[in-house]
């Protein structure tokens, strides 16, 4: 995400590079090229002259220390900015009331109903929440249906009256059963509509004043950029909501609405979609996603994405297992599902300092995995438990029951086997120490 944008503000801080100091003519010329990548993102003019003129102040007449570069110093300001425009704190959702009542809003295609489906698995999993979901779509085709898919998919219940096309008495039936069945969050998929529909418009109106949420999230596709914010405005006119949820954004976004929403409507964006998987919805942390943009990584939502894949009974019964050396394929099989959960593999990659600019211009395939599962799915359960049993029969066995060939199986067990000797290193204090004392200085 923010690919774009963050390659254009490297290279417009490269104007300071080498400057011994921050002056008036290098900080306006670097101003300017940070304007125009702002610009080039879809940022809102007024919003973006504001931004830099609000840097540029902060960084003249600032004293750089010997132990940094003006660079380093205006992006130190430029990061804090950056999360400041964003909202500058995490803004979550309040789950106070029971049954607290979530109304979903937003346009055509803007990923409500996924985004729905999301929320609740989040809600779930990570809030131990009884979520109850309501299809509220009576127009668009399959709307009621795509819903109940995805409330199976992750086993929350789903409210639907096929009967009927009142959108008012279907919410306020959902809501009616979830407290009887002791649901305490209710979310409601209302329609997608255009903000210049004024029927639509007065119906969702109409909805928040017979339901009376604790929340609405406005959703909108991140990567329609500029007009996102627009139509933002539009509806924060009708529907006062709560907060923004900004879908997509693992697409070609060029990062506007992201950068503007917040100083147009004022209202905090609280989710981001990064996926299409039920997973990958992340709470919207201003200050992390800043040190994204800027290059910087996010080093704490890596280490809390790994943190809600990996179970920790299961990571101190495999720490055991490595100490004994007794790591195998079964092991090998359930890490790789769990790192396959916590989301596409570059935008993983783009949470490590450094690495989102070295990966910026290489694809990373997310079906990378399917030929070493398929590999490890064609061993039979004694090999997958007895790694060192697989001699070359058994390898061609397996190659031809994986549709690979034998190279790559021969590849894989390999690394496997280089994989495993390295885990018992670092779990041996001894050999670790030794490790280390071998290292070049």
């Amino acid at each position: 995400m923010f690919e774009n944008l963050s390659d254009k503000l490297d290279r417009a801080f490269k104007v300071l590079k080498g400057q011994g100091t921050i002056t008036e003519i290098n900080v306006a010329e670097t101003m300017k090229e940070i304007r125009k990548a702002l610009l080039d993102a879809d940022v809102n003019y007024k919003t973006a002259k504001t931004f830099t003129d609000e840097v540029k102040q902060k960084a003249l007449g600032q004293n750089v220390l010997t132990a940094i570069s003006p660079g380093q110093l205006l992006t130190k300001i430029m990061n804090d900015e950056l999360a400041a425009l964003m909202g500058g704190t995490t803004s979550d959702i309040s789950l106070s009331a029971n049954p607290t009542i979530i109304l979903i809003a937003g346009l055509n295609g803007a990923g409500k109903t996924t985004f729905t489906g999301k929320l609740a698995n989040y809600l779930k999993t990570q809030k131990n929440k009884k979520v109850l979901l309501v299809a509220d779509d009576v127009y668009r085709p399959a709307a009621i249906e795509q819903l109940q898919v995805l409330g199976k998919q992750i086993d929350v219940p789903v409210y639907a009256n096929l009967e009927s096309k009142d959108p008012i008495a279907i919410a306020r039936e959902g809501i009616a059963q979830a407290k009887q069945n002791h649901n305490n969050v209710v979310i409601i998929d209302t329609a997608g509509r255009l903000s210049i529909d004024e029927a639509m418009m007065v119906e969702i109106e109409n909805v928040k004043a017979a339901v009376n949420p604790h929340e609405i999230l406005f959703v909108v596709d991140a990567m329609t950029g500029q007009d996102a914010v627009n139509t933002a405005k539009v509806f924060n006119d009708r529907l006062d909501f709560t907060g923004v949820v900004l879908t997509k954004l693992d697409g070609d976004t060029r990062g506007g609405a992201a950068l503007s929403i917040k100083s147009v409507v004022n209202k905090p964006i609280k989710f981001i979609g990064t996926g299409e998987k039920m997973e990958a919805l992340d709470v919207f942390h201003p200050d992390r996603m800043a040190s994204r943009i800027l290059g910087m990584g996010d080093v704490i939502s890596l280490v809390e994405r790994a943190q809600q894949q990996f179970d920790e009974k299961e990571a101190a019964e495999l720490q055991k297992k490595i100490r004994k050396n007794k790591f195998d394929f079964n092991d090998f099989y359930s890490q790789i599902q769990q790192i396959k959960k916590m989301g596409n593999m570059k935008d993983l990659m783009g949470m490590i300092p450094g690495v989102g600019k070295m990966m910026k211009d290489v694809e990373v395939d997310d079906n990378a995995f399917k030929a070493i599962e398929a590999i490890i799915q064609s061993m039979t359960p004694y090999e997958k438990s007895n790694p060192d049993s697989i001699n070359q029969s058994r390898r061609t066995r397996i190659a031809n029951g994986s549709g690979t060939n034998l190279t790559e199986v021969n590849r894989l067990i390999k690394q496997f086997e280089d994989m495993r000797k390295v885990m018992k290193q670092m779990s041996n204090p001894a050999a670790m120490a030794s490790l280390m004392r071998r290292l070049p200085r």
